[in-house]
C-alpha cells in the first residue's frame, strides 16, 4: 500500500542522515527502522512477561536468598 509520510525539517533531515549512514534509499531507512522498532517492542514485550512469570514462580526464593 502507498503512503504519504510528511516530515519537518529536522525529522527530514535526520532521515536524510540515517540513509546515508546505512547506504540506502531514505524509503529504505525508513522500512528499516519501522521494523527494528516493531522488533524492539515486541521483544521488549517478550521479555517483561518472562520476567513477571520468572519474579512469580522465583519470588519467594529470590526473597529467601536475599536475606
Amino acid at each position: 500500500m502507498a503512503m504519504t509520510l510528511r516530515l519537518g525539517p529536522d525529522d527530514e533531515h535526520a532521515l536524510s542522515l540515517l540513509a546515508e549512514a546505512e547506504g540506502v534509499s531514505k524509503q529504505e531507512a525508513t522500512v528499516r527502522a519501522i521494523r527494528e522498532a516493531a522488533a524492539r517492542h515486541v521483544h521488549e514485550g517478550k521479555v517483561r512477561q518472562h520476567s513477571e512469570a520468572a519474579r512469580n514462580r522465583y519470588g519467594d526464593l529470590l526473597d529467601r536468598l536475599g536475606q
